[in-house]
């Protein structure tokens, strides 16, 4: 037994669909802008960009449809409907035709985001850490394993707050599919097993206030909904 100065953090862990077992949780990557409206409504050109990665702390999980804490230092919280990859195995420098034999499931999830301190740092070409990274930034519900679904290349992703639909898509609509994802990253960092990826959101992303409820669904995994509390 190694004999710690403190005690070591927890594991951070997802449910898994259908299961009383729970998926330990690595690292969180994100990619940014992987549908070509989002990418129009942020002001880029989605022809031009190769896929870029971000990342959040693994403690920022908001797990299954715990509360959304709304975070501290920000007027314009903002929802990001996401399909999230969940990796069951590694490795650098993945083709994209071997990609998903690292994948082992997938989830809903929301990478949630400080917008007001997003745009701050992008004016000053600072790092967008604090306004990706915060604690409780990344909603993700229950793991659905492949063995299960399989690998979602099309269906319909939505959210809605409060009843009112926001964002409205397709998997398919994906700049970079799953595949072309994990090589890309693959290629920056090791991959391991326990890695997250939230794949990019569609248009349509908007705010929170205290007390909206955000419900989430992607054809073949359900729904997810969540509360922002105070």
């Amino acid at each position: 037994m190694t004999d710690y100065v403190i005690s070591p953090p927890v594991v951070p862990s997802l449910p898994v669909a259908g299961s009383q077992a729970r998926f330990p949780v690595r690292r969180i990557f994100c990619v940014g802008r992987n549908y070509a409206d989002h990418a129009r409504e942020m002001g880029h050109d989605p022809d031009r960009e190769p896929p870029f990665f971000f990342d959040k702390p693994a403690d920022a999980l908001v797990v299954g449809e715990a509360d959304i804490p709304y975070p501290t230092l920000t007027d314009r919280l903002e929802h990001e409907a996401e399909l999230v990859v969940a990796l069951g195995k590694g490795g650098r420098d993945v083709e994209p035709a071997s990609a998903l034999d690292l994948v082992w499931g997938y989830a809903i999830g929301n990478d949630l985001t400080r917008r007001d301190i997003q745009a701050e740092a992008k004016k000053l070409g600072r790092p967008w850490t604090m306004a990706k990274g915060f604690d409780g930034s990344a909603v993700c519900g229950p793991i659905h394993p492949v063995s299960e679904i399989g690998h979602p290349a099309k269906g319909a992703i939505a959210l809605s707050v409060n009843g009112t639909v926001r964002q409205t898509g397709d998997l398919s609509q994906m700049i970079w599919a799953v595949p072309d994802v994990i090589a890309a990253l693959s290629q920056f960092v090791e991959l391991r097993p326990g890695d997250l990826i939230y794949s990019g959101t569609p248009a349509g992303v908007g705010g929170l206030e205290r007390g909206d409820v955000v419900e989430i669904s992607i054809e073949g995994l359900g729904k997810l909904t969540n509360r922002v509390s105070a």
